[in-house]
């Protein structure tokens, strides 16, 4: 893997803090520790990073401020979050669903749900990744895990 072009630092820019359940915690600290430790983020034009990223939410746009390691400002993409709202609603209405099974159903309900979950995951990162087409290059699994961080972004108090 080439390491000029990958993420080395990411951080979520939320103008409010949150309260979080749990389970949200847990899979935003999954997403930013599997993102660190393996992807792929290649700003078309760059000559290369490694790439700090701040994640923002303003309005109904999604923010990728992307720095170099030195911190200097290396680029700013602003994605209207509209096409992502439907999906991120049904994730949000599925991992609901999925975490209350956890204690009480039967396997086979647990399984269905978490399939539903990981059909809106992958829908979210294919959303992702159209539209960063021309401006970042990834991989599937890394826009997967940003959709994971644009869905904690996506969560009001």
């Amino acid at each position: 893997m080439d390491q000029s072009f990958r993420l080395s630092e990411i951080k979520l820019e939320e103008r409010v803090p949150l309260r979080r359940t749990r389970e949200i915690e847990h899979e935003r600290e999954i997403a930013l520790y599997d993102l660190l430790e393996l992807n792929t983020f290649h700003p078309i034009g760059s000559h290369g990073g490694p790439y700090q990223l701040v994640l923002g939410v303003e309005e109904n746009r999604l923010i990728f401020d992307i720095r170099l390691a030195s911190g200097e400002a290396h680029g700013k993409l602003i994605l209207s979050l509209t096409p992502f709202r439907r999906v991120i609603r049904d994730y949000f209405t599925v991992c609901e669903s999925y975490f209350k099974a956890i204690p009480n159903q039967p396997s086979n309900r647990i399984e269905a749900l978490d399939m539903g979950r990981r059909a809106l995951h992958d829908e979210g990162a294919t959303i992702l990744m159209g539209r960063l087409k021309g401006k970042v290059d990834t991989d599937f699994d890394t826009a997967r895990r940003l959709f994971t961080l644009i869905c904690v972004l996506h969560l009001k108090g």
